[in-house]
């Protein structure tokens, strides 16, 4: 039977994530994931995208919720308080427009300082009325879309043979932050078929593929983008309408708690979107 090997919470969008043994999760995903964004002065979100310096930032987060400290190599660590009662700014997140808690001028120097650009740290408000798309919509905090984001071993190991085999080096599974990893099934991409499934008290249900972007070309331990992989392989063989895919994306419909080695139970299966089979590896 499969199980969970993994577990991996992103406090704040596109910086460093948090590997846990349990955890909790809402309607939104694993407590805390992408609960926090960086902004430039406007509101606008930062991502890896042009400020790949973000993946270098280590955050952690209370159980409660109530302080968040930002690490990075060459600082010393700030300790931020989380007041929900703060004034609320105006964040905007994929052209969509939504309220973000300012987390005051001491947070935003140190980002500023950190990435070497002006920069504010927001936080999600409790009043975050946020609807996801997909097949079964839901809601999230800042996450590119859905809540949850699933992916296989085995799903790993195809596309890392591929780059070896064209002369390119190995991916870790940082490269593509997922929050949910999942070993024991002997095929890949075996999660496009995944509809409803349940792992220890929570309750999945399939959203779409994870899209890819160039997120993915970042050197997650540097901040530095590092060449054209893996898009470039991935276009080889996972290239849909809307991009290449690389794991999927799934909405909380029973909220609980989660720990690395529960069994992935699978209830609904559905034929996959897009057959990959028809490009050779």
């Amino acid at each position: 039977m499969a199980t969970v090997v993994e577990l991996n919470t992103y406090p704040i969008k596109g910086c460093a994530g948090v590997s846990v043994a349990d955890a909790v999760t809402t309607a939104a995903g694993l407590a805390h994931d992408r609960a926090f964004m960086v902004t430039d002065l406007t509101g606008l979100f930062r991502s890896q995208r042009r400020s790949p310096r973000l993946a270098t930032i280590r955050p952690s987060v209370t159980d409660t919720g109530d302080r968040i400290t930002l690490r990075v190599d060459g600082m010393e660590p700030i300790e931020v308080p989380v007041d929900l009662t703060a004034p609320r700014r105006d964040v905007t997140l994929f052209k969509a427009p939504y309220q973000g808690i300012d987390l005051g001028d001491d947070a935003a120097a140190w980002l500023s300082d950190a990435l070497g650009e002006a920069s504010r740290l927001v936080r999600v408000p409790p009043e975050h009325d946020r609807v996801t798309d997909g097949e079964v919509p839901g809601t999230s905090g800042y996450a590119d879309s859905s809540a949850v984001h699933l992916l296989s071993l085995a799903t790993l190991a195809e596309l890392n043979g591929r780059l070896v085999r064209r002369g390119s080096a190995a991916l870790p599974l940082d490269r593509f932050r997922a929050n949910i990893v999942v070993d024991g099934w002997d095929e890949p991409s075996v999660e496009d078929r995944l509809r409803h499934l349940r792992i220890g008290a929570c309750e999945l249900a399939y959203t779409k593929l994870a899209i890819r972007c160039a997120v993915t070309t970042v050197d997650q331990g540097a901040g530095v983008k590092a060449g054209p992989e893996p898009l470039r392989t991935l276009a080889d063989y996972r290239r849909t309408e809307d991009g290449v895919a690389f794991g999927a994306k799934f909405s909380v419909v029973r909220p609980g708690k989660l720990s690395v080695g529960d069994p992935v139970e699978v209830n609904t299966w559905g034929e996959p979107e897009f057959s990959s089979n028809q490009w050779p590896g």
